[in-house]
């Protein structure tokens, strides 16, 4: 894993702009069965070494957006059908999900997705099957990811369907770090966890952010916890990016605080109560 500084750091900022590009995803639409229209001219771009979030609610296309880069929309029977997808300058639109890991590109799935009969370490390893650097670094980096996840290590020998749902999240990432990755799509790592554990997976994703150097692009419904962590942050809804900016903009925006955040008073009960839902939305105006 590579040691870039982060954006964060106590180092003087620099311009989003002028960070290098891991991934460029330039007006990308994408259609299901052939004929669902899913992603609308999805634009985005996540700087190497930066943590970046897409936000919305369930249905905007988070996990589509994910699947398109690391090209699992095949197996939904889904595909890119405009835009470019570009990694360093690349274009890998037609590359295999194996190939995107051997350029260092590794997406950890809504859901957790362990393999319950197997142990904890089991699993880890199984995120090694790529590598040919032989056992010794393959152990070392096994170490690395028992030092970020302590309780991991406890429960090593266990099988996975008898672990905590906190647990097999942190087994899935750590799954994805033993292939030594150079960014890491996360989807949905907060779905059906205790507070807690939520807030220690984002710590964790923030120790590897600034401590290695790993790149995120990840997928969340809790706007409020992704754009705590986040350096920069893009909101989708329909298939749309409706806005975007830099993590603590978003965090002041008086839509997004109303809408995303909860916090526009409390005689809101939901969306759809909102007569003025579209006029407040400035972005779809």
């Amino acid at each position: 894993m590579s040691t870039a500084p982060h954006p964060t750091s106590s180092q003087p900022a620099t311009p989003r702009d002028a960070l290098p590009a891991l991934l460029d995803v330039n007006g990308i639409e994408v259609i299901y069965h052939h004929v669902i229209l899913v992603l609308k001219g999805v634009s985005l771009r996540v700087p190497e070494g930066a943590v970046v979030a897409l936000l919305g609610g369930n249905g905007a296309g988070k996990t589509t957006t994910l699947r398109a880069v690391s090209n699992l929309l095949a197996g939904e029977r889904g595909e890119v059908t405009k835009g470019r997808i570009e990694l360093r300058g690349e274009r890998i639109e037609r590359l295999s999900p194996a190939e995107l890991v051997h350029r260092g590109v590794v997406q950890v799935m809504e859901g957790r997705h362990c393999f319950a009969h197997l142990s904890i370490e089991e699993n880890l390893l199984t995120g090694a099957y790529t590598r040919t650097d032989g056992k010794a670094a393959i152990a070392r980096t096994l170490e690395k990811v028992y030092a970020y996840f302590p309780r991991l290590k406890t429960r090593r020998t266990s099988q996975a369907a008898y672990t905590s749902g906190g647990e097999q999240q942190m087994c899935a990432i750590g799954r994805a770090l033993m292939a030594n990755p150079k960014m890491v799509l996360l989807d949905e790592p907060s779905m059906g966890l205790a507070p807690q554990i939520v807030e220690e997976v984002f710590e964790i994703v923030r120790d590897l952010n600034r401590k290695e150097g790993t790149t995120f692009l990840l997928a969340e419904q809790n706007t409020n916890m992704a754009l705590r962590y986040a350096d920069y942050g893009y909101i989708l809804e329909n298939g749309r990016v409706v806005m975007d900016g830099e993590a603590q903009a978003l965090r002041d925006n008086e839509d997004v605080r109303e809408f995303y955040l909860g916090m526009g008073g409390t005689d809101r009960k939901s969306f759809r109560d909102v007569k003025s839902y579209k006029r407040r939305k400035r972005w779809l105006a």
